[in-house]
């Protein structure tokens, strides 16, 4: 009941929905039909990630003021070593974080100059694979499948951060890096007022720059979410057709939703008579390669990038399919 308690109410801020959708009501505005639904969505989202995106930036930027920079860079694996993308990778699992909520940890880490390979290890990780919905995956499939569901996402997500790292793409960033107070420098002077003040300044300074991407990412997501019915999804994923996990792929990446999200439709899909490869690459591509996330990290990342994250993403969740559909 904790846990969750936590995930629920702390980090997906239910309370926030709710008290939204409340609000609306009292506004006289329907929020069962497409206009309030999007509405409610919309305000929703954009708050929670703006909350989320400004208390991180705080918090690294606080926390790394007691840190010496060769010290950090040391801690996060500064030498690439395949446990820090393991490590990465699996903070990714315990954080319940939708694509576009990650996007906010991703671009605090890479302020934070942590390696970028080791950023994109959490990114892939972080909407695809969540601990949590082992519960859940083992009630429609079972604990094996839901087990191995995990792994696949780990290791696309482990070779992802690999291979961006060997290809070298620092240069592929756009997004501002802060400033953090460094404490090799004048300790003596540097008061806990002035952390606090140097964290809220970074963290306003960046909030500034990014709220209208922000903005149009969640409007996406919005206007997606309410208006592409899953009636219009089952019929292209059919069990007999040999391109059905790759059409899953395509026809889940514009959706935008967590993973307790997808598990709903992917029972859908099972009852439809969907694949189990099919149905679980669906999941993956609409927890890892929403529209509005696709878009809200092309405004941090130049276009190579963002095609190479792309390409190892949808490829990693083709392949997971079809070896899903071989366990089968």
């Amino acid at each position: 009941m904790i846990f969750d308690f936590f995930q629920n109410q702390i980090l997906g801020m239910h309370w926030l929905n709710t008290l939204i959708g409340i609000l609306l009501q009292k506004l006289t505005i329907d929020i069962h039909s497409i206009l309030g639904a999007s509405l409610h969505f919309f305000l929703y989202d954009f708050i929670k990630i703006s909350l989320l995106l400004f208390i991180l930036i705080y918090a690294i930027t606080f926390i790394q003021s007691y840190i010496p920079e060769a010290k950090a860079k040391q801690l996060l694996g500064k030498n690439n070593s395949l446990w820090s993308y393991i490590l990465s990778a699996l903070i990714g699992t315990i954080t319940p974080f939708c694509s576009c909520s990650s996007i906010p940890l991703f671009i605090a880490f890479v302020g934070a100059k942590i390696p970028l390979g080791i950023t994109f290890a959490f990114l892939i990780s972080s909407p695809m694979v969540d601990l949590a919905s082992l519960i859940l995956l083992s009630s429609i499939f079972n604990i094996h499948i839901a087990i191995l569901y995990v792994l696949f996402g780990l290791i696309i997500a482990i070779l992802g951060g690999i291979l961006i790292d060997t290809l070298k793409l620092e240069n592929q960033i756009i997004v501002p890096t802060f400033q953090t107070l460094s404490p090799t420098l004048l300790i003596p002077r540097i008061t806990k007022k002035m952390r606090h003040e140097k964290a809220k300044n970074e963290s306003i300074k960046l909030y500034k720059k990014l709220w209208k991407y922000i903005a149009l990412g969640v409007g996406i997501g919005a206007f997606i979410h309410n208006i592409i019915p899953e009636q219009y999804i089952l019929p292209i994923l059919g069990n007999d057709n040999p391109f059905n996990v790759i059409l899953a792929v395509l026809v889940g990446t514009p959706i935008y939703a967590d993973i307790f999200g997808t598990i709903p439709i992917a029972e859908a899909l099972l009852y439809k008579g969907a694949s189990l490869g099919t149905v679980l690459a669906f999941m993956m591509s609409v927890t890892t390669l929403s529209l509005p996330s696709i878009v809200m990290l092309g405004t941090v990342i130049k276009r190579k990038l963002l095609y190479i994250f792309i390409t190892i993403c949808v490829t990693g969740i083709i392949i997971s399919g079809y070896l899903f559909n071989l366990i089968q």
